[in-house]
């Protein structure tokens, strides 16, 4: 996931997105100890999308901070 996609999805979608991304390495973790997963280099990719899901809520967050004060 590109992180101009991300920029552009609302709050609603990044929560949405972020639960899918933990669910899938959830999934894909489990797999790779049962040894049944098919593609390992999935996983760093989907931690990369969880950190740039937090990223771009943290900066949300602090954004909407700065707008307050």
């Amino acid at each position: 996931m590109k992180p101009a996609d991300i920029r552009e999805m609302s709050d609603e979608d990044l929560a949405e997105k972020l639960r899918d991304s933990r669910t899938e390495l959830f999934n894909l973790r489990f797999q790779l100890a049962t040894g049944q997963i098919d593609n390992t280099a999935r996983i760093p990719l989907v931690k990369k999308d969880i950190a740039r899901l937090h990223t771009e809520i943290r900066s949300r967050e602090i954004e909407a901070e700065r707008e307050a004060s």
